[in-house]
């Protein structure tokens, strides 16, 4: 079998499964663990995979520019956002980061709720500045060009000064054993941050998001509260993350 025809069978193995080991590839394929070692490397430096100990897992698959992701599955988003109004009362002092899936939760705020969010945000920012009910603290720093969002410490230390009670966050990787990750490194510090800062944490995740990991850690799955995505609560991906305890809409 020549090295083209072995890449694509663990890419299409990967698509199936979510994940891939090298003892499992090394018996489909009839070459050594090494090869197929070698294989994943070449395949995880063109962004195709993740490689991990012993094999390797999907990526996510969203695009990285804020333009790019504001267009893609914006129907899966609008179901997320509306799963995710039933966790917001009045009162309540809510973190939203610069997720797309939390700006289409920004966009479906009932114009009566009452309600004060902290967020880095540019499009969240710019949605609210009309709504009669929400009071807005922006968290400034510096630009983020591809996200639309502020980095940097003066916008860490913006979050620090709060206690949330809820942080909506946006996924850009989520898997059960791995935990949350993040294309950005800055973007990882940033969200372990507001997530240690609220009292509860709910994850918006497109299940496609669901069973993939990025480069740059941010915490356990188990540090988040509620995983909502636009699927049914009982599709089998989200099965081992109910078993960790976690509330799945």
């Amino acid at each position: 079998m020549v090295k083209e025809e072995r890449l694509q069978i663990i890419i299409d193995t990967l698509e199936k499964d979510s994940k891939v080991r090298l003892d499992g590839l090394s018996a489909l394929l009839n070459v050594s663990e090494d090869t197929v070692r070698r294989d994943i490397k070449e395949l995880d430096s063109q962004g195709l995979l993740r490689a991990v100990r012993g094999g390797a897992i999907s990526r996510s698959p969203i695009p990285q520019h804020y333009r790019d992701r504001e267009k893609y599955n914006q129907q899966h988003k609008q179901v997320i956002a509306n799963k995710a109004l039933q966790f917001l009362k009045d009162g309540q002092v809510v973190f939203f980061d610069g997720g797309t899936s939390v700006v289409a939760l920004a966009a479906v705020l009932p114009k009566d709720l009452k309600i004060t969010i902290i967020t880095n945000s540019f499009p969240v920012a710019n949605i609210l500045e009309d709504h009669p009910g929400a009071e807005v603290i922006f968290a400034g720093g510096r630009l983020h060009k591809t996200a639309f969002t502020t980095m940097g410490q003066e916008t860490i230390d913006t979050f620090k000064k709060v206690r949330a009670d809820i942080c909506m966050l946006g996924i850009c990787s989520l898997h059960h054993s791995m935990g949350i990750t993040s294309i950005s490194y800055e973007d990882a510090q940033l969200n372990n941050i507001i997530i240690n800062q609220a009292q509860k944490t709910i994850a918006l995740s497109a299940l496609e998001k669901i069973n993939t990991v990025e480069p740059y850690y941010v915490c356990p799955v188990t540090d988040v509260d509620v995983i909502i995505t636009e699927t049914d609560a009982n599709d089998a991906a989200l099965a081992p993350y109910k078993h960790l305890g976690i509330e799945v809409v």
